[in-house]
C-alpha cells in the first residue's frame, strides 16, 4: 500500500476553516486525548516531537526541527512533518507536511473559540502582530466573520502595512489603543513577554483571542484584562500550568483557578449570557489538536484521490 504524503500548497487546496473548526468540536466529543512532549537537543539545534492518541480517531507525532543557522545558508529553519497512524492496528496511515498542519490547527483552534464566544454579528477585528500566524489568522476569521474588516497593528509599523497591502479589507493600525477601543474581536499573537493588550482598553461586549504566548514568561494581556473577562482555554492540561497567560496571574493571585470557566471539552460551556460579557480564549494548542487537524486534512485528500 502507497502511504500518502499530502504536501503544503496540494493539501491546503482541499482545506476550509468552517469545516476544519466544527471537525475540531466533534473531535472533543471522543474520550480525552493522552499526549506526550520529547525535546532533543544539540548546542542551539532542536528537535521537538509532540504525540497525541485519541481512541475512535488515531495516532500521531508532529515532529519539528528547529536549527537556528539554517538561514545564512538559504535554508529554512524549521522544518518537520507529521505521522499519522491508525487507531485499529497501528498502521501508518500519512505523512503530512508540518507547516501545513501547525497553521491549520492553530488559526483554527482560536476560531473555534471565536466562533462560540464572540458576536456573530461583530464587524471589525483587530489582529495584533504580523508575523506568519498574522496572515493565517486573516484568512481564517475572514472565512468565519466574512462580513467583517480587518485592521493589524505590530510593533514595527512597515511590517503591518506590507501584510494589509496584501487583502483588500485590511488597514493598518498606527495606534494599538485605538485599535483596541474600536474592535468587536481581537486576535494577538506576538512573542511579547510583557503584555500588550491593557484591560483599562477593553469595552463590553468584546471577544480577546490570545496565541503568541507558549512559554511560562510569556503574556499578551495584563492583569486587569483578564479580570475584566470570561475566561476560557482550549485545553486546561496545557495552559494552566504551562503557559505564562495564566500561570503567572494564577500564580500571583490576579486571578484564581474558577475563574477559567471551561475547555473544549466542555464544548457546551463555550457561549456568553449577554451581550455585554467580554470573553478571552487562550490558545494553548497541543498534540491532541494536531492531530485531530491531521486526520481532517488526510480525510480530505483522500476524499478526492
Amino acid at each position: 500500500m502507497t502511504i500518502p504524503f499530502i504536501p503544503f500548497a496540494e493539501g491546503e487546496a482541499l482545506l476550509d476553516w468552517i469545516e476544519l473548526t466544527d471537525t475540531l468540536a466533534v473531535g472533543h466529543t471522543l474520550p480525552k486525548a493522552e499526549i506526550g512532549d520529547t525535546f532533543l537537543y544539540r548546542g542551539a539545534d532542536t528537535m521537538l516531537s509532540r504525540s497525541a492518541w485519541i481512541d475512535g480517531l488515531g495516532l500521531a507525532v508532529k515532529t519539528a526541527t528547529i536549527f537556528p543557522d539554517n538561514p545564512k545558508a538559504g535554508q529554512p529553519m524549521i522544518n518537520g512533518s507529521v505521522s499519522l497512524f491508525s487507531d485499529q492496528d497501528g498502521t501508518i496511515s500519512g505523512l503530512i507536511d508540518f507547516h501545513l498542519v501547525t497553521k491549520w490547527k492553530t488559526a483554527g483552534d482560536s476560531l473555534l473559540a471565536a466562533r462560540r464566544l464572540a458576536r456573530p454579528d461583530s464587524k471589525q477585528i483587530l489582529i495584533v502582530g504580523a508575523g506568519t500566524v498574522g496572515r493565517s489568522l486573516i484568512e481564517a476569521f475572514s472565512a468565519g466573520f466574512p462580513d467583517a474588516r480587518f485592521s493589524i497593528w505590530n510593533r514595527t509599523m512597515s511590517k503591518a502595512d506590507a501584510l494589509a497591502a496584501e487583502f483588500s479589507h485590511v488597514t493598518p493600525a498606527p495606534d494599538l489603543e485605538t485599535a483596541v477601543g474600536a474592535a468587536d474581536i481581537i486576535v494577538s499573537a506576538t512573542m511579547s513577554t510583557e503584555p500588550v493588550i491593557k484591560g483599562d482598553w477593553l469595552k463590553p461586549g468584546q471577544h480577546l483571542n490570545m496565541i503568541g504566548a507558549y512559554r511560562p514568561d510569556m503574556r499578551e494581556a495584563d492583569d486587569t484584562a483578564l479580570q475584566r473577562s470570561k475566561i476560557y482555554a482550549d485545553s486546561f492540561d496545557t495552559t494552566l500550568d504551562h503557559i505564562g497567560e495564566l500561570k503567572i496571574p494564577l500564580e500571583t493571585g490576579a486571578i484564581t483557578r474558577s475563574d477559567v470557566l471551561a475547555d473544549y471539552y466542555d464544548m457546551a460551556a463555550f457561549q456568553t449570557q449577554s451581550n455585554d460579557d467580554i470573553t478571552l480564549f487562550k490558545n494553548g494548542g497541543g498534540a491532541h489538536l494536531d492531530l485531530m487537524t491531521s486526520r481532517y486534512i488526510l480525510d480530505r485528500w483522500t476524499a478526492v484521490q
